[in-house]
């Protein structure tokens, strides 16, 4: 197994990664900026620019980003970069915003939120959302603290959501009308000294997450024994995807100052390509709106 910096693109909160037709693409969140990178060099081949903070992004099945703003879900056309405005969350506060999501295999969008700074037993802010493929978008939970890794298991057909505040992720059953239910613990990471943060499957039904307090990744089998923890050279590592030709390599996103972590190390910022796994994944699903 080989770790190794790919380029020089430093972020202060690199977040979802996503292989997409060759290429690698990675968010910086402060800096409202999304890349994509030649995935062997690590040099950026485009760059798109949006109001910060950003949250996460998937894509269309029209080549358009979908992207997470602070309260707002956009859709981005490439390449002129210009935002359609698909829907707000009909909640706004200070120190509430957008964070992680993902497609999901019904062509929908899923992503939650994360409520910082609250008081001790103070409840959190907006949850949990999905804009369907009609762009009517709905909340379909709520009490998560800071929503991380939204991910769809190969083996059963359940989402997984780290919730990074409670330590926890989470699964769901899905409807095939859009709902979610049957609410589980799937593990709580607090053995392991830190959050959970994104999340992704590998398709032996693995689950892989960014330990982002520990430097490290872990993953759980279906049963959600711990069986491989594998160890970075970045202090905050955040979020993960498997890519390249085969699916066979990894690549992890970090942050050198998120404004509420920060680390100085060489690497840190840094995008890392992990290779020799042993593993191979999938590549995230589009969305399938009617834009």
């Amino acid at each position: 197994m080989n770790i190794q910096r790919l380029g020089e693109l430093k972020t202060a909160l690199g977040e979802c990664p996503t292989w997409f037709e060759g290429q690698l693409w990675i968010m910086d969140c402060r800096a409202g900026l999304v890349f994509a990178l030649n995935p062997d060099t690590g040099a950026v081949v485009s760059r798109y620019e949006a109001p910060a903070p950003l949250g996460s992004f998937a894509f269309n099945e029209d080549g358009s980003l979908i992207i997470a703003m602070k309260e707002h879900i956009a859709a981005m056309s490439r390449p002129s970069g210009e935002l359609r405005m698909l829907g707000h969350i009909g909640c706004s506060h200070p120190n509430l915003r957008l964070n992680d999501g993902n497609a999901l295999p019904d062509g929908s969008f899923l992503v939650g939120t994360m409520h910082i700074a609250r008081e001790p037993g103070e409840e959190p802010l907006g949850g949990l959302y999905r804009l369907g493929t009609s762009l009517q978008l709905n909340r379909v939970d709520t009490g998560l603290g800071i929503t991380n890794g939204p991910c769809v298991s190969p083996n059963n057909g359940r989402l997984y959501v780290a919730d990074s505040a409670a330590h926890c992720i989470y699964s769901y059953a899905m409807g095939a009308d859009g709902t979610f239910s049957d609410k589980q613990v799937f593990v709580n990471t607090e053995p392991y000294n830190s959050s959970p943060d994104g999340c992704c499957f590998d398709r032996d039904g693995g689950l892989w997450t960014a330990l982002v307090r520990a430097g490290a990744l872990i993953r759980f089998d279906e049963s959600g024994k711990h069986t491989h923890r594998i160890e970075l050279p970045v202090k905050h590592p955040t979020a993960l995807c498997f890519g390249g030709p085969a699916m066979s390599d990894m690549f992890i996103t970090s942050i050198s100052d998120s404004g509420r972590l920060s680390a100085s190390g060489p690497l840190d910022g840094g995008l890392l390509k992990l290779s020799g796994l042993g593993f191979t994944g999938m590549a995230r699903p589009s969305c399938r709106l009617a834009l």
